[in-house]
């Protein structure tokens, strides 16, 4: 039977992730699961569009402090995260739907092997979750014991006659048969979808979201919902952070587990150990394939001035693998990572303090959206890879002001960009979102580097 509740969130902002294919990253921990951890499945993390597994960090954090063993929980890397503009056209770089159920397929696979389990369960983020019913429906109901959709267009972002090859159109022949019969699950897995109240941009009446502003899209918010789920509506969180916020893991926790989590927040580990995988993005498509030669360099900084403390805690080159690290941290550490790679810009990321160990911390060279103009002495970007900006949801403030590239409404933006003058290139720049905070220093663009303040929250 269908249950459908609504939260009572509303309007509240974010608070204060091997094998040879899909990347399945793992948390190694010493010493056996107890009696409660082993009654909970095994947990394998989905990730969205053209994303990676480091999205899930911080629900991978609560998950373990709520007592769940690291090697209980992985989170996939898709090889070519972006879907194709036509399912059945290849493009270079851009995976179909079959591709994505094959490698979740091997995921999946891989995870029971490691832990011994009979079944996992799937924690996805939007077109994760269409490989996720994708690979269920296909005939990996016995390897599922809960699927929990997060934010994903179940039924399509739009729905129209034209462009029927698209993935994410709702009257195209994937979807069609995804949702096809009377309930739109498969039997023996329990579903959980997960959606906002209105803020989601893929979940939209009008097609502004998809250039076409004044055309109906023929879905509306409820399109994430599916016939014979649990649907829960999470009030006023965006596309993102139906699947990454304190909230959303609540109910992820709840319905995996069945029962309440001891605890939302994080709770800090005395030392942290940090290591990740370099990726590219060939013609500025992104990937999860490893980037080879690459050199990592990681240093502690001031949390007031961003300026470093002492020498590099990390300096190295990537192997064949991709893999940087490890390096060792303490949680009250803020941090700059340097990546350097032939063709790309140098990225300088500046991260608030990492408060748990983890060996998703992904690194990709960020490039500016738009060619900066000639008297332009540096680039800093304010990221945050787990939801959107919304104005006047959110407090956002980069370099004191608000972001004037930030569309109120609806939140669609994650990226926002300020641009120095030559004058000003290496002086400190000061962000705020809500309770995070970070301050990065300006790079020179003069030497081909970009500033990058990535948002944990």
């Amino acid at each position: 039977m269908q249950t459908t509740r609504r939260s009572l969130l509303k309007g509240l902002g974010a608070l204060p992730l091997l094998f040879s294919g899909p990347t399945l990253q793992a948390f190694a921990q010493g010493g056996a699961a107890s009696a409660a951890e082993t009654a909970v499945p095994p947990i394998l993390f989905v990730h969205g569009n053209g994303d990676h597994a480091a999205l899930w960090i911080t629900q991978i954090w609560r998950m373990e402090s709520n007592g769940i063993a690291r090697p209980r929980l992985a989170a996939l890397n898709f090889t070519d995260p972006q879907a194709r503009n036509d399912d059945t056209v290849a493009q270079p770089d851009r995976s179909s739907t079959e591709d994505q159920r094959r490698e979740l397929a091997a995921a999946v696979a891989e995870l029971k092997r490691r832990t011994g389990a009979a079944k996992v369960a799937l924690v996805a983020s939007s077109r994760g979750g269409n490989a996720v019913r994708s690979f269920i429906k296909a005939g990996g109901a016995a390897d599922v014991s809960h699927a929990v959709l997060c934010g994903t267009p179940n039924h399509g972002v739009y729905a129209w006659d034209v462009g029927l090859g698209n993935e994410f159109n709702g009257k195209g022949p994937f979807l069609r048969g995804l949702n096809e019969g009377e309930s739109e699950v498969t039997p023996g897995v329990a579903f959980l979808t997960l959606r906002s109240d209105g803020l989601d941009k893929y979940a939209q009446a009008d097609g502004r979201f998809v250039g076409k502003p004044g055309t109906p899209t023929g879905v509306t918010v409820e399109g994430p919902e599916l016939r014979g789920a649990t649907n829960l509506v999470l009030g006023a969180l965006d596309h993102r952070e139906v699947a990454f916020h304190p909230r959303s893991f609540r109910e992820i926790y709840k319905f995996i587990a069945g029962r309440e989590p001891l605890r939302v927040a994080i709770a800090p580990e005395e030392t942290v150990r940090l290591s990740g995988l370099v990726t590219a993005t060939p013609g500025g498509v992104p990937t999860n394939r490893p980037v080879a030669d690459a050199t990592v360099e990681v240093f502690r900084v001031a949390p007031d001035s961003g300026e470093r403390i002492g020498a590099a805690l990390y300096s190295g080159k990537t192997g064949a693998d991709g893999r940087w690290g490890p390096v060792d941290t303490q949680p009250p550490w803020p941090l700059e990572f340097v990546l350097s790679q032939p063709g790309e810009m140098t990225t300088h990321i500046y991260r608030s303090p990492f408060p748990r160990s983890s060996d998703v911390v992904h690194l990709r060279a960020a490039r500016p959206s738009a060619k900066p103009e000639a008297d332009v002495g540096a680039v800093v970007m304010l990221s945050r890879p787990r939801g959107y900006f919304g104005l006047p949801r959110d407090v956002v403030l980069l370099d004191g002001r608000e972001p004037a590239d930030v569309k109120p409404g609806v939140p669609t933006d994650s990226v926002t960009t300020l641009k120095l003058p030559m004058s000003e290139a290496g002086r400190a720049v000061t962000s705020l979102f809500n309770e995070e905070r970070l301050v990065a220093r300006a790079w020179p663009l003069a030497e081909n580097r970009v500033t990058v303040a990535e948002l944990t929250y």
